[in-house]
């Protein structure tokens, strides 16, 4: 494989709700992207990767991830990371004043 460079509008442009996601990077091994939430906006519900574990990291802004099956809210301020395990349901909101942007990936990829 060779190396990858991706700029930000050569990224995959895609909305889950008023969530804006980019898609950089797929590869068998991989997925990376990100999320942009403005404030007190809430994604829709990602059913989440059932062969996937999935890692968020708040780039900028403070979020909640809601994991609304296993009854868990997780509060995400910038520089937090959290490791989501295969098949969690999870949503995320932006409950802060600034738009929010969570860099995300899963590994190995689903493709």
């Amino acid at each position: 494989m060779d190396i990858q460079l991706v700029r930000k509008n050569d990224a995959k442009l895609s909305l889950e709700g008023p969530e804006v996601c980019r898609e950089y990077i797929v590869t068998p091994k991989i997925t990376f992207g990100t999320s942009t939430l403005l404030p007190g906006q809430r994604g829709d519900i990602d059913l989440g990767h059932p062969d996937s574990h999935e890692v968020f990291f708040v780039v900028k802004g403070h979020v909640l991830l809601l994991c609304e099956k296993e009854n868990k809210i997780f509060e995400l301020f910038e520089q937090d990371a959290i490791l989501m395990p295969e098949g969690v349901t999870h949503t995320l909101v932006n409950i802060g004043e600034e738009t929010a942007v969570i860099s995300w990936s899963k590994a190995p990829s689903e493709i």
